[in-house]
């Protein structure tokens, strides 16, 4: 009888054990996905002693807008007056409807076909809706000294002419970070990629925005050969895109972008060379 009480406590015993061995495994995977969970994502640029924020898909359509602008050779302040023009009519989000003012308004600047922007198709289009805002704005002589709002407005035809004003600092903010003037001032925080990223894919998208880069893929790297303000330019559009393109770190002239760390830290990377790694299968 005695044995048998002995044995029935060790076989207690060693339940017990392993529930408390099972619980605090599943106690340390929740807890990883409540980790996950509390990160709120989101990018931000800081100017000075202010700092402004986007989420993470609007900030990667900021950096298509200022990556279209120095394809043109436009100075940094037709970014800045392309970013507050697309904060207020759309939110940086590529939009498939207008409002009341403008029904048929479509995209990341509200362009309207009946209004001649061009086809409800191509105002879809963010590369095409870029560079036909840029195409209006540099016909407006000596646009760079005119205020946002002021220009903005020429270009648009808005009925609210003056909300424009309401977003210069953040335009000018995100402007400065992503067409390379103000290194390592954008940055994102953002969760644990979801999966794998393609480099060859990271390749085909900075095309869109910066063509013409001497450009290497390999091990799930991308090689970008860039100067100081271009090579700036690139990797914050790396950092902005990073969420949309699965990217798991971005690094150059001596500062490195981790997505565990969500800040730029020094470390031995390269001067002419922008490095982008995307994630690898969660």
């Amino acid at each position: 009888m005695a044995r048998s009480r002995r044995r029935r406590r060790s076989v207690l015993v060693l339940l017990v054990l392993l529930a408390l061995v099972g619980g605090g495994l599943w106690l340390a995977a929740t807890s990883i996905d409540r980790s996950q969970l509390l990160v709120r994502e989101r990018c931000t640029a800081v100017v000075g002693p202010e700092t402004f924020e986007l989420a993470p898909d609007q900030a990667a359509n900021a950096a298509l807008i200022a990556g279209i602008s120095m394809q043109r050779g436009l100075p940094a302040r037709a970014a800045s007056i392309a970013l507050a023009t697309a904060i207020q009519e759309s939110k940086l989000r590529n939009i498939g409807h207008g409002d009341d003012a403008g029904p048929d308004s479509r995209g990341l600047f509200q362009q309207r076909p009946t209004q001649g922007w061009g086809t409800e198709e191509q105002v879809m289009d963010p590369v095409y809706a870029t560079n036909r805002f840029f195409s209006v704005l540099e016909e407006i002589p000596d646009y760079e000294s005119l205020p946002i709002t002021v220009a903005a407005q020429q270009v648009q035809r808005s009925a609210y002419p003056d909300a424009y004003a309401d977003h210069e600092g953040e335009g000018k903010a995100f402007a400065s970070a992503l067409t390379g003037h103000s290194p390592a001032a954008l940055n994102c925080v953002l969760k644990e990629a979801e999966s794998a990223g393609d480099a060859a894919e990271v390749e085909a998208a900075l095309e869109l925005s910066h063509p013409g880069l001497e450009t290497a893929v390999a091990n799930g790297t991308l090689r970008v050969q860039a100067g100081d303000k271009t090579g700036w330019a690139v990797a914050q559009w790396a950092v902005a895109s990073a969420k949309e393109l699965n990217i798991d770190s971005v690094s150059f002239a001596g500062l490195s972008w981790q997505r565990s760390d969500g800040e730029w830290l020094a470390a031995g990377s390269e001067t002419g060379t922008v490095v982008i790694t995307v994630a690898g299968q969660p």
